[in-house]
């Protein structure tokens, strides 16, 4: 038996190709089109995007960028492609002959050259699609989907599919986000009295909540499993939602200003994660480590750490190489 015909493609967001305005646009471009990512009139919205937000936020956001791009090139990228190399390894000791490789959901490479590629080019029969976003919404993984069927309609010759829909309450996610804390605590000193630990997750319009997205609800429950396992009292941990963008009301509490009344009311010590995301990325590095940090310490705050995500850890793989498992079980080629 062989696995020698599946593949198991990665989805990460994505990034700019550089750290340029114009490569940063480019991706804007697309990221914001998306009709997933943002619920309004299409024509106004197009109009709005072209000849406001894309010149302005641009150049913007291309600062940002700026200020974590790595020698190797974006961090997102860099750690995906790390993760899938060790994800290949283990599943490969498990499923031989299976083939790991990502694909981004905006930029490059495409869901839709990825999976061409795979089956028409190389001849792979069947594809496990797996978004690393934890929680479902249709923002991420609904728009995943949406690329993945939008190639499936050109092609005459389709592969099997399967997709993961969410693991934000799978024990091996779970197990390994609180070892990353605990881990960061034995390493660094306990919690303490005053200090206290921030679940913050990406953010989204409350009014696609209101339409029946299962994303907060998602994270109500894996924010509870995290503290669960920690055996966090209520008063030792909170959970927050960051990344807004635009005037509409966004889930709450808002993370930055939660972190100043924290600040203000005489919490000294904050340990933040971001559950939403299993790779660093602009969201992390300069949104957390520098803009919130910065926030909180301003406001009185005394010490600020950011814990990294899981990104390619050992202990994360090997657990997540387990839970993909279960998803290729029965799908190996008859011999």
């Amino acid at each position: 038996m062989s696995y020698d015909r599946t593949a198991v493609v990665f989805v990460n967001l994505g990034s700019p190709k550089e750290s340029t305005p114009k490569a940063v646009k480019q991706f804007l471009k697309e990221f914001l089109g998306d009709p997933r990512v943002i619920e309004v009139n299409p024509i106004l919205w197009k109009i709005i995007l072209n000849l406001i937000i894309l010149p302005i936020r641009s150049p913007q956001s291309a600062k940002r960028y700026e200020t974590i791009w790595t020698p190797e090139g974006s961090p997102l990228v860099v750690e995906t492609e790390k993760l899938v190399g060790g994800m290949g390894q283990r599943l490969g000791k498990k499923f031989p002959g299976l083939f790991c490789t990502y694909a981004m959901r905006y930029g490059d490479p495409s869901i839709a050259n990825v999976v061409r590629n795979l089956h028409l080019e190389k001849g792979f029969q069947k594809i496990l699609l797996v978004p690393l976003n934890p929680q479902y919404s249709a923002t991420t993984t609904g728009s995943v989907m949406d690329a993945l069927c939008d190639v499936l309609k050109t092609m005459r010759s389709q592969p099997e599919i399967r997709m993961v829909r969410d693991f934000h309450n799978e024990d091996a996610y779970i197990e390994a986000l609180a070892k990353s804390i605990s881990d960061f605590w034995k390493k660094h000193s306990p919690l303490g009295e005053k200090g206290k630990l921030v679940l913050s997750f990406h953010g989204m319009p409350q009014s696609y909540v209101n339409k029946g997205d299962p994303y907060q609800d998602q994270t109500v429950v894996e924010s509870d499993l995290i503290a669960n396992r920690l055996n966090l009292k209520s008063d030792q941990w909170i959970r927050t939602y960051q990344s807004r963008f635009g005037k509409d009301v966004w889930l709450q509490p808002y993370t930055e200003p939660t972190l100043v009344e924290l600040a203000k009311k005489g919490t000294e010590r904050i340990d933040i994660v971001c559950p939403s995301f299993i790779t660093d990325c602009l969201e992390t590095h300069e949104e957390i480590e520098g803009e919130a940090r910065k926030a909180f310490l301003d406001a009185g705050g005394k010490e600020f750490n950011y814990i990294p995500c899981l990104n390619a850890q050992d202990y994360w793989l090997d657990l997540f190489s387990d839970f993909l498992g279960k998803h290729l079980n029965g799908w190996e080629e008859q011999s």
